[in-house]
């Protein structure tokens, strides 16, 4: 039964990496992946030699990083407060409204982004300008743009990610309130002395993930709400990967981009779970 599942690993995860090859080759589509020519660490070099590749790096670690500190906690809370929901007709419309978003494209996301923030047919700029005669440039001032862009992304995932918490919440045992309650413990009290303590391995586990993808910031979200306004902050990885390695079909120099970013991802991982392995809080 089983055999499925290592087919599918093999055939879609694992036998794709072997392009890789192509982050040390000078790749032509005539010759082929195996028939280009080896281009050692010269791709390698050249994406160093790049005047811009360490404010492309520093944009990705800050709106990943602030992507983490801000979005990370969200799912986290509203999977407690989902919990202490009694009345199931409401909690059931609640978590529908949450989770839908998730369903979403980004381009429609971005088409709703568009619709609420631009400064010349946004409806939130209709509303200041009849309150202050002059519209605010949301998408392209940097930090209302970090904020629209962090704040999306957490209405659009906050639902969904919300869902492995209340799967570990579940398998609290209930005893554990009731006994709390004689003893005279309020909401608060069993919040941060029974339930987080019981969720803090699934936390952990969902925190290394999350670092891991420190550099896999994502293309959708960024690329569409980009604009040459705010370039300089909003120019990441996956957006120069997709420059260099589509519009202008360099393909070697975008593969040793990603390889590049999947390395610092690993050493990430291999980081963050040595911290949580001395709480006794591993993954592995």
């Amino acid at each position: 039964m089983f055999v499925p599942i290592i087919l599918f690993f093999f055939i879609f995860k694992y036998y794709p990496m072997t392009g890789l090859v192509i982050a040390f080759k000078k790749y032509s589509f005539i010759k082929g992946i195996w028939g280009s020519p080896w281009a050692g660490m010269d791709n390698f070099k050249m994406i160093f030699q790049t005047k811009q590749i360490f404010s492309i790096v520093w944009n990705t670690l800050k709106l990943s990083g602030l992507s983490i500190i801000i979005g990370f906690p969200v799912p986290i809370i509203l999977a407690l407060l989902l919990n202490e929901v009694r009345k199931m007709q409401f909690k059931r419309l609640v978590q529908t409204l949450v989770y839908l978003p998730h369903f979403l494209n980004w381009v429609i996301v971005g088409g709703i982004v568009v619709t609420v923030f631009s400064q010349s047919t946004g409806t939130l700029n209709h509303v200041i300008e009849k309150l202050f005669g002059e519209s605010y440039p949301f998408l392209y001032k940097e930090f209302s743009w970090i904020a629209i862009y962090l704040g999306s992304g957490v209405w659009k995932e906050a639902g969904w990610n919300a869902i492995i918490y209340l799967a570990a919440l579940t398998a609290i045992d209930q005893s554990l309130y009731e006994a709390s309650s004689i003893d005279g413990a309020n909401k608060w009290q069993q919040t941060i002395r029974i339930t987080l303590p019981a969720i803090l391995p699934t936390i952990i586990i969902m925190l290394i993930l999350k670092i891991g993808h420190l550099m896999e910031l994502g293309f959708d979200q960024v690329f569409v709400l980009q604009n040459n306004a705010t370039l300089e902050i909003s120019e990441v990885i996956s957006t120069f990967m997709y420059k260099i390695g589509i519009q202008q079909a360099n393909f070697s120099l975008a593969t040793a981009m990603g390889l590049f970013e999947s390395l610092v991802g690993l050493i990430l991982v291999l980081a963050a779970n040595r911290i949580a392995r001395s709480f006794g809080q591993g993954l592995w």
